[in-house]
């Protein structure tokens, strides 16, 4: 019996597709790595801090899309990446903790809570 080479190819296919899986977003991550990270700098900035339910779900989800920070001279993404947690470890011990994380999971991550947190999310959110 000869199979057909594109049924080969499709149930390679289906069982690549049932096995890869789409990261589970852990919102207590993001929380921990917003508060230790990003909340500890924007206290120390002038513009203060930022709580996570300041803005709605709508708010959060196109300003991290826009990937615009600090009146869009800076990348959102700068500031999640793994060169910038090895830069600030020393001092900060969640930038330590997840210095090994990939960079698109913690932010995925930090997506959840500020989702979750939102002004209009399931449980809104301060930092404190």
């Amino acid at each position: 019996m000869r199979i057909h080479p594109m049924l080969t190819l499709l149930a390679a296919g289906a069982l690549f597709a049932s096995t890869a899986q789409a990261y589970d977003a852990d919102w207590k991550r993001g929380r921990v790595y917003y508060r230790s990270v990003c909340t500890s700098c924007h206290v120390a900035s002038p513009i203060g801090q930022i709580n996570p339910s300041a803005k709605t779900k709508a708010e959060w989800t196109a300003y991290l899309q826009a990937d615009k920070h600090a009146k869009g001279k800076e990348s959102v993404k700068q500031y999640v990446s793994k060169e910038y947690r090895a830069k600030i470890k020393g001092s900060n011990k969640a930038a330590e903790k997840f210095a090994d994380v990939p960079d698109q999971e913690l932010m995925e991550d930090i997506k959840v809570f500020l989702l979750r947190s939102a002004k209009d999310g399931e449980s809104p959110a301060s930092c404190s």
